[in-house]
């Protein structure tokens, strides 16, 4: 592609490219450029916000560049203190190993591997002596630091601010000059972290890298940002029936995101459903059978929207589901029991759900700590629309 094509593929879906003149001027050099994306293994799975950045990579590699992966499998040890109200706590190294080894797998379903250069940045962070990390802290101030949102929170609530959480975006910055990123993606709650990476460079006399911030994907529930702390994720090594149920429960306004953010078909599935010609739940599917079929192939697709259509829609209205549940289970926590037969995508949002009145024992509200007792209480109900009927499964 010529540069204002590249130009304009590079900027779809971006929610801002800068500085625009700087990315020009590089792909005019016809050189294949260094982009680079940060990942801390921090959780044992890769959910689909991580895909919006790792779709706009692969995109970038299928215009000849050059894909940097940087598992911060250092930086992890800190935990990055974005959008944080509180100090994360600490991994151990074997949960951080386990995880990186999980990630380093996980990204190869997005990135074509033979287009890649993947690294951990305890390479050179590890390394660092003392007087490297004066040096590196003396390249900020503490006004700098607070100029950032989290941080400037934080200190005004009076909420401890740790040391260690000061060094996250220098290591994060210092990354950028140790792979000579000429391109960094990143969220945009990552627009600090990443212009420390600029600044680090410029320092250093490296050209600063062109940051690429793209839109965060929300969670199952439709406010926070998705995230495994916050248990509102899909996993993309969640089991096929799970995605696409998960996917099949969400909201239509925030179906629509989805779309946007994670479809390839989007142009084609939001000019249907703006003309009328598709429901939101046809377009949800199409969502749920493309996200699953990307993930876990064609047949495991096919398979998954059987399971849903047999479980929740080839039944009438106010026909319960028939679940089946283990006998040596003598309660069930309703939390736990909604998010087993697939009535809430997480424990924490089944407790949102019992605690704001949506949830039905036998036809009576139950709050988030109800013990449901096979046997005693017979069926549970999510809204008006989800019924199911427990049963203790036979001996076999």
């Amino acid at each position: 592609m010529n540069v204002d094509a590249q130009l304009a593929e590079i900027r779809g879906g971006a929610t801002d490219v800068f500085p625009l003149d700087d990315l020009r001027e590089r792909l005019a050099l016809g050189r294949p450029l260094r982009v680079k994306l940060g990942v801390d293994p921090t959780a044992p799975d890769i959910h689909l916000g991580h895909t919006v950045a790792l779709s706009k990579l692969r995109a970038l590699q299928d215009l000849g560049h050059h894909a940097v992966v940087i598992i911060g499998d250092f930086t992890a040890r800190i935990g990055d203190p974005t959008g944080r109200s509180v100090m994360r706590p600490a991994l151990s190294s074997d949960e951080i190993e386990a995880f990186a080894r999980t990630y380093e797998t996980q990204i190869f379903k997005i990135l074509d591997p033979d287009r890649v250069e993947v690294r951990r940045n305890s390479e050179w962070l590890a390394e660092l002596g003392l007087d490297d990390v004066i040096r590196l802290t003396g390249q900020m101030t503490v006004a700098r630091m607070l100029e950032r949102e989290d941080f400037r929170t934080r200190h005004r609530a009076g909420t401890p601010i740790g040391l260690h959480e000061f060094l996250y975006p220098l290591m994060q910055g210092y990354d950028s000059v140790m792979v000579e990123a000429d391109v960094e993606l990143g969220g945009t709650d990552q627009t600090f972290n990443l212009l420390v990476g600029r600044d680090l460079q410029r320092n250093a006399g490296q050209p600063e890298q062109v940051v690429i911030l793209l839109p965060l994907l929300e969670g199952l529930d439709g406010t926070q940002k998705m995230s495994k702390s916050l248990g509102n994720q899909i996993g993309i090594q969640d089991p096929a029936e799970e995605i696409y149920g998960k996917v099949m429960s969400i909201s239509d306004p925030l179906m629509r995101r989805y779309v946007e953010l994670l479809s390839a078909q989007a142009a084609e599935s939001i000019a249907g459903l703006d003309a009328g010609k598709l429901h939101p739940m046809e377009v949800k599917q199409r969502l749920a059978e493309e996200l699953v079929t990307r993930f876990h192939g064609a047949q495991a697709a096919a398979a998954a929207a059987r399971f849903f259509a047999e479980r929740f829609q080839a039944r009438k209205a106010n026909d319960p589901v028939v679940i089946e549940v283990s006998r040596d289970r003598a309660e069930i926590w309703i939390a736990h029991l909604l998010k087993e037969i697939g009535f809430a995508p997480s424990s924490s949002a089944a407790r949102r759900l019992a605690a704001e009145g949506a949830v039905r024992v036998d036809g009576e509200p139950v709050g988030p700590d109800f013990r449901f007792e096979p046997g005693r209480h017979s069926q549970v109900a999510v809204g008006r629309r989800r019924l199911a009927e427990i049963r203790l499964k036979r001996a076999p």
